[in-house]
């Protein structure tokens, strides 16, 4: 069967270890100094390992693989490890809204006739496990303006760097999603009233991050997985802010379905020179 699972680039792996503590399901192992997926068994394709990758070793794609077995996971590697991983792996599953594996999990627990650390019954949020700047997290809407007067934050979600991000979090599921590069936000003082409000965010740089290749997955897996409505892709009027299109643009032709894409070119001094769908 096809499905989404890790894969790692040996060749950009330098052994250091940091994917393996991220991965509580145990499907991967440090061997012969490189991290290697030693059971399709046990990857849940959901990549908590990804963002504490140093190198940009790992990414999401779709290819043949067993399925994942969620209570063969929890007998064998999650429940020996005791209390903190099961809240860890709960936590993990919950937070990217695998539904399916979390009540499995839950279900295993109840039929070993073990506590559940976090008392998790449905979906939602969660006091939080892991890498603290990779907890996905889904804001409460927010009014126009605070009781002080001040415009508040229209920022629906956490987190938004594109290395971080799940595309699976909840907050992209048929939503019209915001995709743009760092500076925007910078350049332009009515940033989240014209832009954030009401989308989705992610952001990136075209030239100064690594791994681009994943962003393209990441984006194919937003459209087709998570059924996003539209694309938005605010770029600055630099040269190298033109990669970022082009990374939606390769993203649409990879994805099975067809979603539109509009371009918006801020200028350097904040202003918008261009809006059109592409």
């Amino acid at each position: 069967m096809k499905r989404k699972i890790i894969e790692v680039d040996e060749d950009k792996c330098t052994g250091c270890s940091m994917c393996i503590p991220n991965c509580q399901e145990g499907a991967l192992q440090i061997i012969d100094e490189k991290a290697r997926l030693i059971s399709d068994l046990f990857c849940d394709g959901l990549g908590a390992c990804i963002g504490h990758c140093p190198e940009g070793a790992m990414k999401v794609v779709e290819r043949e693989a067993e399925e994942y077995d969620e209570r063969r996971v929890m007998i064998e590697n999650i429940i020996p490890k005791g209390k903190n991983t099961i809240k860890a792996h709960l936590q993990h599953l919950s937070d990217h809204g695998a539904k399916k594996f979390l009540q499995e999990a839950l279900k295993v627990l109840e039929e070993k006739n073990i506590e559940n650390p976090m008392e998790v019954k449905k979906m939602g949020g969660g006091c939080g496990g892991g890498y603290p700047g990779s907890k996905t997290i889904q804001f409460e809407k927010e009014t126009e303006r605070s009781e002080e007067g001040v415009r508040s934050s229209q920022l629906r979600q956490w987190p938004v760097q594109m290395h971080l991000i799940s595309p699976m979090a909840p907050y992209f599921d048929h939503a019209d999603v915001l995709f743009a590069a760092d500076c925007t936000a910078y350049s332009m003082g009515d940033f989240h009233k014209e832009f954030i409000k009401g989308k989705a965010l992610a952001i990136a740089c075209p030239k100064l991050d690594s791994n681009l290749d994943m962003y393209v997955e990441k984006l194919t897996s937003m459209i087709d997985d998570a059924k996003i409505n539209t694309l938005t892709v605010a770029i600055m009027e630099v040269p190298c802010c033109g990669g970022l299109i082009q990374i939606a643009k390769e993203a649409l032709s990879k994805s099975k379905r067809k979603i539109p894409i509009k371009k918006i070119i801020i200028g350097i001094k904040g202003n918008i020179i261009s809006e059109e769908w592409v």
